[in-house]
């Protein structure tokens, strides 16, 4: 049995998460709508509950999950909660938030410059509605790798050196990209999504290791890869975020049977499975409403014996080198400051930036004209 709201180190980054975090996409549109009242009550309740770690992103409804999640949590003590979000999606900080029945009406564009970087994140903190962001992102770069470890990662390299933010990272379906940013840059920690799930562990193949070897912490999001590990027999099951292939939905059944087997809910077995790798310290999960967020918290608590695990790994169903729970293998260690950080190249080093960036004033909703000088470069 896990605990959801134990709080646990985010690598070296100096702040704590609880080790179930909450995800904004389903507030911020995905799929469906959510009414606005369904979701400010389901961010509330989850910090009610003990969640202190939220994930949001421009992406989710073009704003609207930002702003959703920030009315919410400004009006909290700021040192209570830990919010990630992302830069890479060019919704601009004057933008108009989308109607929330009808959504955004396309698809946003990308900008990974160096002063895009700089620019959409003031446009997270405006939407928000907070003086800080903790953990900061890049969002989605994997057809633009070398854009951004050159424009945005210099840009969030600059705001952590400069204290604005206490980590950075990325944020990605692909474990093999974060792998290739791991190697090329000084990174904090990675959200991780889908691919080290009861489903889908190729992330041993690449990222697990690497982040075990350098001490980046991970955050798993889309534990139930989209929906399948919620329900395999739903019709519309979904992997991945398209319909899911007959072998995945396969694979998800089989895996169910023998949770049924044991007594043990197939959300139970998804949330807690990626806990056990020393690498994962947070599962970060996206309800779309207080119902279905209380279900996730009692489902991360639920009692798992040990034989299902070793039924599931003697079925094949989870590769063998994957750290069940129960098996010892802890994550105290990882990006605790016990390992050194990577030896990088001097173009990719953590260096003192010749500009750093530091706060112009610091205070709650924010002005358009006031926003736009929320940063200032400051001489070094």
């Amino acid at each position: 049995m896990a605990d959801p709201t134990q709080q646990v180190p985010l690598g070296r980054t100096g702040v704590h998460v609880t080790q179930f975090g909450l995800g904004t996409a389903q507030l911020g549109f995905m799929y469906e709508p959510v009414a606005t009242d369904a979701a400010l009550a389901t961010v509330r309740r989850a910090y009610d509950l003990g969640v202190n770690f939220f994930d949001t992103s421009p992406l989710y409804g073009s704003g609207l999950a930002e702003a959703r999640a920030g009315a919410v949590l400004r009006e909290l003590p700021r040192d209570r909660f830990v919010l990630s979000d992302k830069v890479g999606y060019a919704i601009e900080p004057d933008a108009p938030l989308p109607d929330p029945v009808q959504g955004p009406s396309a698809a946003p564009g990308r900008d990974y410059s160096y002063e895009g970087a700089l620019r959409l994140f003031e446009g997270s903190l405006g939407r928000s509605g907070l003086d800080r962001i903790d953990i900061a992102l890049i969002h989605d770069p994997e057809q633009h790798m070398d854009a951004a470890l050159a424009g945005t990662y210099r840009a969030l390299r600059e705001l952590r050196d400069g204290g604005i933010v206490k980590g950075i990272g990325a944020g990605m379906n692909f474990s093999d990209k974060l792998t290739w940013l791991a190697q090329r840059g000084e990174f904090d920690c990675f959200l991780l999504a889908g691919r080290y799930t009861l489903l889908d562990q190729r992330a041993l193949d690449d990222l697990l290791p690497e982040a075990e070897q350098q001490g980046i912490a991970i955050y798993l999001g889309g534990p139930f890869n989209s929906g399948i590990l919620a329900n395999p027999y739903a019709e519309n099951a979904t992997f991945n975020y398209a319909p899911a292939g007959q072998a995945w939905v396969e694979k998800a059944r089989h895996i169910d049977a023998i949770c049924q087997r044991h007594g043990v809910s197939l959300k139970a077995a998804a949330l807690q499975f990626p806990l056990a790798h020393p690498a994962v310290v947070s599962v970060v999960s996206g309800p779309r409403s207080i119902t279905e967020l209380e279900e996730n918290l009692a489902a991360f608590r639920q009692p798992i014996p040990a034989a299902l695990w070793e039924d599931l790994r003697r079925a094949g169903l989870i590769d063998e080198r994957a750290p069940t729970p129960g098996s010892g293998r802890g994550r105290g260690n990882v990006g605790a400051g016990l390992r050194p950080a990577p030896t990088l190249p001097s173009s990719h080093a953590r260096t003192q930036p010749s500009a750093v960036i530091h706060p112009a004033h610091s205070h709650r909703p924010r002005s358009k004209s006031s926003r736009r000088s929320r940063y200032r470069a400051a001489p070094a």
